[in-house]
Parts: structure tokens; sequence; C-alpha cells
């Protein structure tokens, strides 16, 4: 009786056993069919090992760089002071931003000039409240831009179903809409030009980065008062001079941010209230071979930028500094930080050695609470550092324990609430690889099956 009870749970195992054994067949032969064509090893499972730069001294800048038209939100004093408070009301007309601080003092701006200050004649004694978020949050206009939390999506453009290279199921019409305020990217360039492509561009190429900073202008020229963060990962280790081209055709130029000095400390940065109004709204930091003195606006990340563990496989997802090597304490207590958090498992076949997003676990390391969540590690972080990170940097964002969880965790960073109707595409666009969840699935229900079996 009881082990005719068992024949059911057992066949249900062995079918589901053989589809996954049918499913990693599959994607094996796939990936060797792959590794064939490929002429070069393809090794994505390593820490980038480019060259780090070091300054001394500190640079001031100016708005010679080679891209027209960028140009340095001006400095005086404590940077971001006086620039935008955070009860201030907000009006536009045409492309003029205007921006009135309780009767004391306006400030105008629009999308290609600095902003400029004029005192009012009479301070007004009633607040008001500001009708003009700034990148979502009327809180955020009068905090420094080194003193938000940012979600930030992992290789922001590769998103192709079916994709063991894939890190996003939502674009990034989907990602900005939904609130994520850094870009992260992976960059190759071949012939001349410059694709987006994860590891191999025979792996995963989704287009010219051109095409893709087109997308984010145009949604940037709409949405005029979010500031965007972009970082791109250099991994041939080009010549900065390769990526203006792409910025300047693509009208990104119109909205690039140059920092008045480099490298930026923690309290150097302007007010996002400041940058909204400079109209140069879109940060541009790059990994790996940035010059600052030909390109002020290309901004090196890791002068100004350090991050925990690269790729992470630990769950328990360290806070320590791992980019750039032997960066002292108490350097990095004056730099942002990304928090990397997009947990991967390690995939070898032939000459491929590929770490791939671990969608079996995207519950949980999307969650706001729970051991190996984003929650978690980011207030772990927050104790290590005595500050929250700066930027999140997730796989799937829409993933997550409920709908927008990774919103909600900056949300709490950033001591604001945050509005869970506001979020995201769909949980059905979580990925569909059966190489996680299905595999996951057949092994605990054999253990179950194992388990049942031992107790007659």
């Amino acid at each position: 009786m009881r082990a005719a009870c068992l024949l059911p749970l057992l066949a249900v195992g062995r079918a589901l056993s053989q589809s996954v054994a049918d499913d990693e067949q599959a994607i094996s032969e796939s990936l060797a069919h792959l590794a064939e064509s490929v002429s070069t090893t393809i090794d994505g499972a390593t820490v980038p090992t480019g060259e780090y730069i070091t300054y001394t001294t500190t640079s001031y800048l100016t708005d010679q760089g080679s891209v027209v038209g960028s140009t340095a939100i001006e400095v005086t004093g404590t940077p971001g002071s006086n620039m935008i408070a955070a009860n201030a009301t907000t009006t536009t007309t045409s492309d003029t931003i205007t921006v009135l601080m309780g009767g004391q003092t306006t400030i105008t701006g629009n999308a290609t000039n600095n902003a400029t200050q004029t005192s009012a004649p009479t301070p007004s004694s009633t607040p008001v409240v500001n009708t003009q978020p700034c990148n979502g949050y009327t809180e955020f206009c009068n905090r420094k831009y080194s003193n938000i939390t940012m979600v930030a999506a992992h290789n922001s453009p590769f998103v192709m179903k079916g994709n063991v290279a894939a890190n996003q199921a939502l674009d990034v019409l989907y990602q900005l809409d939904d609130g994520v305020r850094m870009l992260q990217f992976q960059t190759h360039l071949v012939d001349g030009t410059v694709y987006l492509c994860h590891t191999s561009c025979d792996l995963l190429n989704a287009g010219t980065l051109e095409d893709y900073l087109t997308t984010v202008t145009n949604w940037m020229r709409d949405h005029p008062y979010d500031v965007v963060t972009l970082l791109i990962g250099n991994y041939d280790y080009a010549a900065p001079g390769n990526f203006t081209g792409p910025i300047e055709r693509s009208g990104l130029v119109d909205f690039v941010f140059t920092p008045p000095m480099v490298p930026m400390g923690l309290e150097d940065w302007p007010t996002l209230g400041s940058i909204i109004l400079s109209g140069k709204r879109a940060l541009v930091f790059m990994d790996y071979q940035a010059n600052q003195t030909a390109y002020p606006w290309l901004m090196d990340e890791f002068s100004q930028i350090w991050e925990t563990p690269f790729s992470p496989t630990n769950r328990d997802f360290p806070c320590n500094v791992q980019r750039p090597p032997g960066l002292a304490d108490i350097d990095a207590r004056e730099r942002l930080y990304i928090a990397n958090h997009n947990l991967n498992v390690e995939f070898n076949i032939a000459n491929i050695n590929l770490l791939i997003p671990n969608t079996a676990l995207l519950n949980e390391t999307n969650s706001d609470v729970g051991r190996g969540s984003l929650g978690w590690m980011a207030d772990n972080c927050t104790t290590r550092w005595d500050r929250p990170p700066n930027f999140l940097l997730v796989d799937y964002y829409n993933v997550g324990n409920f709908n927008g969880s990774v919103f909600e965790v900056a949300a709490k960073m950033n001591n604001v609430t945050y509005d869970r109707n506001s979020c995201c595409g769909s949980l059905s666009a979580a990925p569909t690889l059966v190489f996680g969840t299905t595999m996951v699935a057949a092994l605990l229900l054999l253990v179950g099956v194992q388990i049942l079996a031992s107790t007659f």
C-alpha cells in the first residue's frame, strides 16, 4: 500500500530528473557548439586586471573636453550649498526649469546652460511643497549626489530570453521607468565600432553602444527632473576616444556632466537639484582607461568609486573593498561605492568559463529581508562603512520577494517611502531558463521522495 503510494511520486521524480538532464544537455550542446566557433578563450569568471589610476593631488577641470557642449557645474564654497531646498516648488516653462526656495532663492536652468541664482526680495514665512521630485523624491533635491542610494542594473542591455548570459528580463526603458538610475554595461570594440556584448559578441550581442545611448537620451529628454548614471565596462581596455563618437551621435552629449575637479571626494559632489538645474544630468563613468585630462566628462570609476567583490558567488556578500585593490579604509570612506549584489554560478564547458546569474535564488537574492538578501547586505554594508552603498548592482531587478523589492531596499537606505504600486515589469518576466529553477525543483522533489521512502 505504502509502496503503491510512492510509485506516482517516484515516477514524477524520474520524469523531472530526465527533463533536467535533457535541459542541461541541450544547454551544454548549445554552448559546446558556440565554443567551437569562438577563436579565443572566453573567461568571464575572473576579476578584471586593468590598470588603476591614482591621483596624488586634486586637479580643477574646465569645459575643454572633446565633447562639445559638456559644461562643468561651477562649484564655489561648499559644493551643493544654497542650491535647492527640499521644500522647494518647481515649475517648468518650455525648456526652462525654475525652482523657488521658499521665497529665498530662485534658480533657473535649461538643457544646455548652467543654473543661475537670484535673491527674492521677501522671504516666505510659509514653507511650500516641491511638486517636482528629483529622481522620484522631493527629499533628494537638496541632497548631494553622494548621499543617495540608487538601484543599478547590472549589464543593463543584456536582455535576451533563453540566453544563459542575459542579466535582465526588461529593457532599458522599463528599467528607467521603474526607477533604475544607474545603467552598467560591458562594451567591446569590433572593427572600430563599440558594441554591447557579454564576455564575447559570439555569446551575447545587444547591438551598438550608440543605439543604446540614443534610447537612453530620448528617455532623458522626456524626463527633465532625473539624473542618470552610466558605468561603462571597457572590457577590451580600448582608448577612451572610441567612446566620444557614440556619445555625440546619440545626443547624450547634450546631457553629459563634467565634474569641477578630479578626483571628486565624497563631499565634493553637488546636490541632485543643482545637477538637474544645470541640464547636465548624465554622469558617465568608465572602469578602465579613462583619461580625464583629455576627456574631463568621462570620469574614471576607481579613483572616485570602489566596489565590493566582483561577480559574487558567495551568498554572504562581503562588504570589503575589492576594486581598486589595496585601497585603505580612510580613502574608501571618501569615495562613492558600489555593492555588487548579482549572485552568480560558475559554468565551465570546452573553452568557455562563465559566471552566469543564479536565477534559482533570485527571489531571495533580490529580497528586502533574509540572509543573502539585498536588504541584509545593504544593512551590513551600512554598519561596516557608517553609510549606505551608493549603488545596489543587481540582476533581474524586477524579480524579488515582491514586485519592486530592490527599490524598497534603496528607499530604506534613503529614509524615504517607496510606493510598491509603482513597479515593476510583471513577475512573469522573470528569467525562464530551465537551467536553475527546474533543476532545483527536481532535486528537492527527489530528496523529498528519498526521505519519504526511508520512513517506510
